[in-house]
């Protein structure tokens, strides 16, 4: 069994890394262009941008390791909480994140 130890922010230190894929579900059927971003990858909307499905959802994949994320989705331009986040938290300018854990 693999042991690590978390960082003050909650993801593996040192030793192996291990990462596991996260789906992302996005209701906004008159949208253009829909990113995940958040601190997994520097709020960078390029880094994670997500598919359209026929019924007008939008669907994403990320790898993430163990630990608590914030981030939303950017919906045209605009960001988003994600209603079916485990919580809700506030990024270092005060704003409104969706909060999620990765175990």
């Amino acid at each position: 069994m693999a042991t690590y130890k978390l960082s003050a922010s909650g993801k593996p230190s040192g030793g192996k890394s291990f990462t596991k894929p996260v789906n992302f579900f996005c209701v906004a059927s008159g949208a253009k262009e829909v990113s995940i971003v958040g601190d997994f990858n520097e709020w960078n909307p390029a880094s994670n941008p997500m598919q359209q499905t026929p019924d007008g959802g939008w669907v994403g994949q990320v790898a993430l390791s163990h630990g608590h994320y914030c981030y939303w989705f950017l919906v045209d331009g605009v960001p988003t909480l994600d209603p079916r986040a485990q919580g809700v938290s506030r990024n270092e300018r005060n704003e409104r994140v969706s909060l999620m854990s990765v175990s």
